[in-house]
C-alpha cells in the first residue's frame, strides 16, 4: 500500500507515513480522515489517502534560515574541495579575515586547502589575486543532509 499525506490543522502538509501508522493516529484519535479511498476497508476504517491532525502542530523549524554555521558543515557544503584551487580541502578560510572584521559566517567561509589558506593569509581574495571559483552561500538542510 501507498504512503498517507498527514497535514496539519490548517490544511498544510507536513510529511507521509504508512497505512499502519495512519491507522493508529486514527485509532488514539490524534487525526481524522480528510481523503480515503471509497469502497476499500480495514475493520471500521476507509483506506486513508490523507489524514488531517485534530490540533495544530507548529512548525517553525521548517521556515527558519537554515542550519547553524559550522566548520564541519563549511566542509561538508563545498563538498571538501578548496574554493581556490579545487584541490581536497582540510581547512576553512574567511573570505573577509577576522582581523578586519570577517565573522563565521556562511557567506564569509569557504573550505579552503591548506596550501591556498597559508598563501591567501590575512588578505582578501582580490588582495591575494586568488579568485574564488564558486561563491559561499547559506545552504538548505537538504544540500548539507545529501552530503
Amino acid at each position: 500500500m501507498d504512503a498517507v499525506l498527514v497535514i496539519n490543522a490548517d490544511l498544510g502538509p507536513l510529511h507521509r507515513v504508512t497505512v499502519q501508522h495512519a491507522i493508529r493516529m486514527l485509532c488514539r484519535r490524534v487525526a481524522e480522515i480528510h481523503e480515503a479511498e471509497p469502497d476499500r476497508l480495514i475493520g471500521i476504517f476507509p483506506v486513508p489517502r490523507v489524514v488531517r491532525l485534530v490540533r495544530y502542530v507548529v512548525t517553525r523549524w521548517r521556515f527558519n534560515a537554515g542550519p547553524a554555521w559550522s566548520r564541519g558543515a563549511v566542509l561538508r557544503r563545498d563538498d571538501h574541495h578548496c574554493a581556490y584551487c579545487d584541490r581536497p580541502a582540510s581547512t576553512i578560510d574567511h573570505v573577509l579575515p577576522r582581523s578586519r572584521g570577517g565573522r563565521n559566517t556562511w557567506k564569509n567561509t569557504t573550505a579552503a586547502c591548506y596550501e591556498c589558506n597559508q598563501r591567501k593569509g590575512d588578505r582578501t581574495p582580490a588582495e591575494a589575486g586568488m579568485p574564488l571559483r564558486r561563491e559561499p552561500a547559506t545552504p538548505s538542510w537538504a544540500v548539507l543532509a545529501a552530503r
